[in-house]
Protein backbone atom coordinates (compact mmCIF):
# COMPACT_ATOMS: atom_id res chain seq x y z
CA UNK A 1 0.00 0.00 0.00
CA UNK A 2 1.58 3.61 -0.91
CA UNK A 3 2.35 5.84 1.71
CA UNK A 4 3.59 8.98 2.41
CA UNK A 5 6.70 9.99 4.03
CA UNK A 6 5.28 12.63 5.85
CA UNK A 7 3.16 11.96 9.28
CA UNK A 8 2.61 12.49 13.16
CA UNK A 9 2.05 9.84 15.69
CA UNK A 10 1.60 10.57 19.77
CA UNK A 11 1.16 8.52 22.89
CA UNK A 12 0.44 9.35 26.06
CA UNK A 13 0.66 6.96 29.94
CA UNK A 14 0.16 7.99 33.21
CA UNK A 15 1.88 5.85 36.12
CA UNK A 16 1.26 6.99 39.94
CA UNK A 17 3.67 9.82 39.97
CA UNK A 18 4.96 9.14 36.99
CA UNK A 19 3.86 10.50 33.54
CA UNK A 20 5.25 10.00 29.77
CA UNK A 21 4.63 11.41 26.33
CA UNK A 22 5.75 10.03 23.29
CA UNK A 23 5.79 12.39 19.45
CA UNK A 24 7.04 10.77 16.38
CA UNK A 25 7.01 13.01 13.18
CA UNK A 26 8.53 11.99 9.73
CA UNK A 27 9.78 14.13 6.97
CA UNK A 28 10.94 13.39 3.57
CA UNK A 29 14.31 11.70 2.93
CA UNK A 30 15.81 9.52 0.27
CA UNK A 31 16.66 7.17 2.64
CA UNK A 32 16.21 6.16 6.30
CA UNK A 33 17.41 8.01 9.21
CA UNK A 34 16.33 7.69 12.81
CA UNK A 35 16.72 11.18 15.19
CA UNK A 36 15.32 9.94 18.77
CA UNK A 37 15.90 12.19 21.82
CA UNK A 38 15.63 10.40 25.51
CA UNK A 39 16.21 11.81 28.90
CA UNK A 40 19.37 10.49 30.63
CA UNK A 41 17.28 8.31 32.95
CA UNK A 42 16.25 6.61 29.72
CA UNK A 43 18.56 6.50 27.57
CA UNK A 44 18.98 2.62 28.10
CA UNK A 45 15.57 2.50 25.89
CA UNK A 46 17.14 3.63 22.57
CA UNK A 47 18.11 0.57 20.86
CA UNK A 48 14.76 -0.82 21.34
CA UNK A 49 13.32 2.03 20.00
CA UNK A 50 14.92 2.30 16.89
CA UNK A 51 14.36 -1.52 16.32
CA UNK A 52 10.69 -0.42 16.50
CA UNK A 53 10.56 2.34 14.25
CA UNK A 54 12.63 0.41 11.80
CA UNK A 55 9.81 -2.35 11.70
CA UNK A 56 7.43 0.46 10.68
CA UNK A 57 9.09 3.14 8.56
CA UNK A 58 11.25 1.73 5.62
CA UNK A 59 11.98 5.26 3.86
CA UNK A 60 12.38 9.17 5.36
CA UNK A 61 13.70 11.20 8.40
CA UNK A 62 12.15 10.09 11.47
CA UNK A 63 12.03 12.25 14.45
CA UNK A 64 11.00 10.13 17.86
CA UNK A 65 10.96 12.62 21.07
CA UNK A 66 10.23 10.97 24.28
CA UNK A 67 9.36 13.33 27.58
CA UNK A 68 8.95 11.75 30.99
CA UNK A 69 7.92 13.99 34.32
CA UNK A 70 7.59 12.87 37.82
CA UNK A 71 5.28 14.97 39.51
CA UNK A 72 6.50 13.75 43.02
CA UNK A 73 9.13 16.08 42.68
CA UNK A 74 8.59 17.53 39.92
CA UNK A 75 11.60 16.21 37.87
CA UNK A 76 13.63 13.45 36.96
CA UNK A 77 16.02 14.90 38.02
CA UNK A 78 17.75 15.63 42.00
CA UNK A 79 19.90 18.48 42.65
CA UNK A 80 23.29 17.67 44.22
CA UNK A 81 23.38 19.90 46.99
CA UNK A 82 26.62 19.48 48.01
CA UNK A 83 28.23 20.01 44.77
CA UNK A 84 25.35 23.55 44.68
CA UNK A 85 27.39 24.52 48.05
CA UNK A 86 30.62 23.74 46.75
CA UNK A 87 30.38 26.21 44.02
CA UNK A 88 29.16 28.59 46.10
CA UNK A 89 31.88 29.09 48.17
CA UNK A 90 34.11 29.26 45.76
CA UNK A 91 32.22 31.66 44.24
CA UNK A 92 32.27 33.68 47.78
CA UNK A 93 36.11 33.51 47.65
CA UNK A 94 36.05 34.89 43.65
CA UNK A 95 33.81 37.96 45.08
CA UNK A 96 35.64 38.50 47.53
CA UNK A 97 38.68 38.38 46.11
CA UNK A 98 37.37 40.62 42.91
CA UNK A 99 35.29 42.94 45.17
CA UNK A 100 32.08 41.77 43.72
CA UNK A 101 28.93 41.84 45.96
CA UNK A 102 27.63 37.87 46.15
CA UNK A 103 23.92 38.75 45.86
CA UNK A 104 25.29 39.13 41.97
CA UNK A 105 24.87 35.31 41.67
CA UNK A 106 22.13 33.89 38.92
CA UNK A 107 21.31 30.42 41.49
CA UNK A 108 19.28 29.56 38.38
CA UNK A 109 21.89 29.76 35.75
CA UNK A 110 24.16 27.73 38.79
CA UNK A 111 21.94 24.42 37.71
CA UNK A 112 23.36 24.01 34.38
CA UNK A 113 26.82 23.76 35.97
CA UNK A 114 28.20 20.05 35.65
CA UNK A 115 27.07 18.12 38.87
CA UNK A 116 24.89 20.24 39.91
CA UNK A 117 21.88 17.90 38.42
CA UNK A 118 21.71 14.94 38.16
CA UNK A 119 19.53 12.31 37.38
CA UNK A 120 17.19 10.42 39.79
CA UNK A 121 18.28 6.58 40.04
CA UNK A 122 15.59 3.99 39.49
CA UNK A 123 15.56 0.28 40.31
CA UNK A 124 16.42 -2.12 37.49
CA UNK A 125 12.54 -3.51 37.75
CA UNK A 126 11.51 0.26 37.44
CA UNK A 127 13.33 0.46 34.50
CA UNK A 128 12.81 -3.21 32.80
CA UNK A 129 8.42 -1.29 33.57
CA UNK A 130 9.58 1.47 31.60
CA UNK A 131 11.06 -0.33 28.98
CA UNK A 132 7.68 -2.22 28.58
CA UNK A 133 5.56 1.35 29.50
CA UNK A 134 7.99 2.73 26.44
CA UNK A 135 7.40 -0.15 23.72
CA UNK A 136 3.72 -0.08 24.08
CA UNK A 137 3.57 3.87 23.40
CA UNK A 138 5.97 3.65 20.72
CA UNK A 139 3.97 0.99 18.76
CA UNK A 140 0.42 2.94 19.80
CA UNK A 141 2.42 6.33 18.12
CA UNK A 142 3.42 4.32 15.61
CA UNK A 143 0.24 2.51 14.85
CA UNK A 144 -1.35 6.44 14.67
CA UNK A 145 1.88 7.53 12.23
CA UNK A 146 0.93 4.45 9.82
CA UNK A 147 -2.79 5.44 9.42
CA UNK A 148 -2.06 9.34 8.84
CA UNK A 149 0.43 8.26 6.11
CA UNK A 150 -1.75 5.62 4.56
CA UNK A 151 -4.70 8.57 4.44
CA UNK A 152 -1.81 10.92 2.98
CA UNK A 153 -1.00 7.90 0.57
CA UNK A 154 -4.30 7.87 -0.93
CA UNK A 155 -3.84 11.80 -2.07
CA UNK A 156 -0.63 10.80 -3.40
CA UNK A 157 -2.13 7.89 -5.24
CA UNK A 158 -4.62 10.04 -6.96
CA UNK A 159 -2.54 12.47 -8.21
CA UNK A 160 -0.24 9.70 -9.39
CA UNK A 161 -2.76 8.56 -11.17
CA UNK A 162 -4.32 11.14 -12.87
CA UNK A 163 -0.74 12.12 -13.78
CA UNK A 164 -0.20 8.83 -15.63
CA UNK A 165 -3.88 9.31 -17.52
CA UNK A 166 -2.29 12.56 -19.07
CA UNK A 167 1.01 10.63 -20.01
CA UNK A 168 -1.17 8.16 -22.02
CA UNK A 169 -3.87 10.44 -23.47
CA UNK A 170 -1.08 11.45 -24.98
CA UNK A 171 0.64 8.72 -26.43
CA UNK A 172 -2.64 8.06 -27.78
CA UNK A 173 -2.63 11.41 -30.00
CA UNK A 174 0.96 11.07 -30.57
CA UNK A 175 0.61 7.16 -31.61
CA UNK A 176 -2.08 8.84 -34.46
CA UNK A 177 0.51 10.80 -35.98
CA UNK A 178 3.09 8.60 -36.41
CA UNK A 179 2.13 7.35 -40.06
CA UNK A 180 1.95 10.65 -41.50
CA UNK A 181 5.35 11.23 -40.10
CA UNK A 182 6.91 9.29 -42.90
CA UNK A 183 4.06 10.15 -45.61
CA UNK A 184 5.01 14.02 -45.14
CA UNK A 185 8.50 12.89 -45.46
CA UNK A 186 7.98 11.06 -49.01
CA UNK A 187 6.47 14.09 -49.84
CA UNK A 188 8.75 16.53 -49.20
CA UNK A 189 11.85 14.42 -50.82
CA UNK A 190 9.84 13.77 -53.74
CA UNK A 191 8.57 17.60 -54.47
CA UNK A 192 12.29 18.65 -53.37
CA UNK A 193 13.93 16.11 -55.55
CA UNK A 194 11.96 16.88 -58.34
CA UNK A 195 12.43 20.37 -58.25
CA UNK A 196 16.01 19.85 -58.33
CA UNK A 197 16.02 17.49 -61.03
CA UNK A 198 14.17 19.30 -63.18
CA UNK A 199 16.31 22.23 -63.50
CA UNK A 200 19.28 19.94 -64.04
CA UNK A 201 17.17 18.17 -66.55
CA UNK A 202 17.69 14.41 -64.79
CA UNK A 203 15.47 12.07 -63.00
CA UNK A 204 15.87 9.55 -60.57
CA UNK A 205 14.17 6.38 -60.39
CA UNK A 206 11.57 5.01 -57.74
CA UNK A 207 13.29 2.34 -56.16
CA UNK A 208 15.78 4.93 -55.07
CA UNK A 209 13.49 7.34 -53.86
CA UNK A 210 11.36 4.65 -51.54
CA UNK A 211 15.03 3.72 -50.33
CA UNK A 212 15.50 6.70 -49.00
CA UNK A 213 11.94 6.66 -47.51
CA UNK A 214 12.55 3.07 -45.71
CA UNK A 215 15.95 4.63 -44.24
CA UNK A 216 13.74 7.87 -42.90
CA UNK A 217 11.02 5.25 -41.64
CA UNK A 218 13.57 3.19 -39.65
CA UNK A 219 15.41 5.95 -38.57
CA UNK A 220 12.47 7.89 -36.92
CA UNK A 221 10.11 4.58 -35.56
CA UNK A 222 9.36 5.31 -32.36
CA UNK A 223 6.70 2.59 -32.10
CA UNK A 224 8.88 0.65 -29.38
CA UNK A 225 9.74 3.62 -27.43
CA UNK A 226 5.48 3.90 -27.61
CA UNK A 227 5.28 0.65 -26.20
CA UNK A 228 7.83 0.38 -23.51
CA UNK A 229 6.41 3.87 -22.09
CA UNK A 230 2.67 2.25 -21.99
CA UNK A 231 4.47 -0.54 -20.12
CA UNK A 232 5.93 1.57 -17.23
CA UNK A 233 2.88 3.01 -16.81
CA UNK A 234 0.91 -0.50 -16.87
CA UNK A 235 3.78 -1.04 -13.91
CA UNK A 236 3.66 2.12 -12.13
CA UNK A 237 0.16 1.77 -11.42
CA UNK A 238 1.07 -2.22 -10.20
CA UNK A 239 3.74 -0.69 -7.97
CA UNK A 240 1.44 1.35 -6.33
CA UNK A 241 -0.84 -0.88 -5.38
CA UNK A 242 1.77 -3.05 -3.93
CA UNK A 243 2.15 -3.93 -0.71
CA UNK A 244 6.10 -3.86 -0.87
CA UNK A 245 8.15 -0.61 -0.37
CA UNK A 246 7.65 0.97 -3.74
CA UNK A 247 8.87 4.63 -3.39
CA UNK A 248 12.43 3.85 -4.82
CA UNK A 249 11.17 2.08 -7.31
CA UNK A 250 8.41 4.70 -8.54
CA UNK A 251 12.10 6.33 -8.36
CA UNK A 252 13.90 4.62 -11.03
CA UNK A 253 10.35 3.82 -13.29
CA UNK A 254 9.68 7.41 -13.73
CA UNK A 255 13.52 7.66 -14.82
CA UNK A 256 12.84 4.98 -17.38
CA UNK A 257 9.60 7.04 -18.71
CA UNK A 258 11.89 10.02 -18.81
CA UNK A 259 14.65 8.37 -21.28
CA UNK A 260 11.67 6.89 -23.36
CA UNK A 261 10.08 10.02 -23.48
CA UNK A 262 13.21 11.92 -24.92
CA UNK A 263 14.25 8.93 -27.09
CA UNK A 264 10.68 9.79 -28.72
CA UNK A 265 11.32 13.32 -28.84
CA UNK A 266 14.65 12.74 -30.64
CA UNK A 267 13.41 10.75 -33.24
CA UNK A 268 10.06 12.00 -34.37
CA UNK A 269 10.50 14.55 -37.04
CA UNK A 270 7.31 16.19 -36.46
CA UNK A 271 6.29 19.45 -35.00
CA UNK A 272 3.32 18.15 -33.16
CA UNK A 273 4.35 15.27 -31.60
CA UNK A 274 6.93 17.41 -30.34
CA UNK A 275 4.45 19.26 -28.75
CA UNK A 276 2.33 16.35 -27.20
CA UNK A 277 6.24 14.87 -25.50
CA UNK A 278 6.38 18.00 -24.15
CA UNK A 279 3.24 17.64 -22.52
CA UNK A 280 4.37 14.07 -21.31
CA UNK A 281 7.43 15.23 -19.99
CA UNK A 282 5.97 17.65 -17.68
CA UNK A 283 3.24 15.08 -16.09
CA UNK A 284 6.38 13.13 -15.73
CA UNK A 285 8.25 15.56 -14.23
CA UNK A 286 5.41 15.83 -11.86
CA UNK A 287 5.31 12.30 -11.03
CA UNK A 288 9.11 12.37 -10.29
CA UNK A 289 8.24 15.36 -8.04
CA UNK A 290 5.08 13.52 -6.19
CA UNK A 291 6.85 10.06 -6.06
CA UNK A 292 9.76 11.62 -3.76
CA UNK A 293 6.99 12.15 -1.28
CA UNK A 294 6.57 8.21 -1.04
CA UNK A 295 7.64 6.00 1.42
Amino acid sequence: MLKSMTGFGDARYEMDDLSFALEIKTVNNKYLKISIKLPDILSFAESELEKLVKSEVCRGSVYLNVYMKDSGTGSVSDVNHSAALHYLEQVKKISHSAGIREDNVDLIRMLFLPGICQSKQYSEQENKQFMDILSDQTKSALARLSEMRVHEGQALLEDLRKNCKAISDNLTLLEKLTPEVVINYQNRLESRVNELLANAKLSVDQETLLREVAIFADKCDINEEISRLRAHLVQFDKICIGDEQVGRRLDFLTQEMLREANTIASKANNAQISQYVVEIKVAIDRLREQVQNVE
